[in-house]
């Protein structure tokens, strides 16, 4: 409730920069680190459709936008500002030696990627040299086996396995408290339904959370599957109803995950 009523006072992101939109990326420069926290979202190759999705682009640029607003809003975190006053999220892909400026990278869509040797090779060099992942917005068995084949390329999971994260890992509690997982389904899917959360059925009735750590235990790749966190952000705008359900908790995991991934 505190975090809703905070959402609710803080500035008015969701009138400014709700909406669903397309626009070309904003790829990352030389120029774009140094001044603040940057939004990285990670281009892939995409090798097969998902119902819903668009690949790597799944939920841009407005998720991103609405999320560096509220990560500014309620914590102390700078975040980079552009020309226009606006967040100064981008978009890299994982060959690009730009990536090793983002401590954070987003993905989403992931049951689509097929990703080549050399970005397989840049996102094992970005995770080994202390970088962080989470990929969002996977949905059904065969998104996950699809991901989970593609993760294992990159870290193999003799070395690297797979395991759930439970409910008592610090990473639900490193801002906000949060004591479950939501189920957050894309705006579409949540209207045309009726009000329903599991966009594949029963192949997607439980959100699962898992990771990979590293050496130490810290966990490097967050991915969170059979629920869409990020629409909770992009949409926070598009219908009252839609953001209390869903923004609140969306942002209070995505909050925890990336002051985790800052802090560890």
């Amino acid at each position: 409730m505190a975090l809703v009523a905070m959402l609710c006072m803080t500035g008015t992101a969701a009138a400014q920069f709700g909406g669903f939109f397309r626009q070309a990326p904003r790829f990352a420069t030389a120029e774009t680190f140094g001044h603040g926290f940057n939004f990285c979202r990670g281009a892939y190759t995409s090798g097969r459709r998902e119902a819903g999705g668009q690949g790597w682009s799944t939920d841009y640029p407005d998720a991103e936008r609405n999320f560096s607003i509220r990560l500014g809003e309620l914590t102390k975190v700078r975040v980079d500002k552009n020309g226009e006053g606006e967040p100064d999220f981008v978009v890299v892909r994982l060959t690009d030696d730009l990536l090793f400026q983002c401590p954070y990278l987003h993905m989403e869509d992931v049951g689509t990627a097929a990703m080549s040797d050399a970005e397989i090779k840049g996102l094992r060099a970005f995770l080994l040299k202390g970088g962080f992942l989470w990929v969002d917005d996977s949905w059904g068995t065969r998104a996950w086996d699809n991901w989970a084949n593609e993760i294992g390329r990159v870290l193999p999971p003799s070395e690297f396995p797979i395991r759930d994260i439970p409910l008592d890992h610090p990473i639900f509690r490193t801002l906000f408290e949060v004591k479950r997982l939501p189920q957050i389904p894309s705006i579409q899917f949540w209207r045309t339904s009726g009000g329903g959360t599991s966009e594949r059925g029963s192949d997607s009735a439980q959100p699962h959370i898992r990771g990979i750590t590293d050496a130490r235990g810290n966990l490097m790749v967050v991915m969170t599957h059979n629920t869409d966190i990020s629409d909770a952000w992009e949409r926070e705008g598009e219908d009252p109803r839609f953001f209390y359900n869903f923004s609140p908790d969306g942002y209070a995991v995505g909050i925890n995950v990336v002051m985790y991934a800052m802090t560890h």
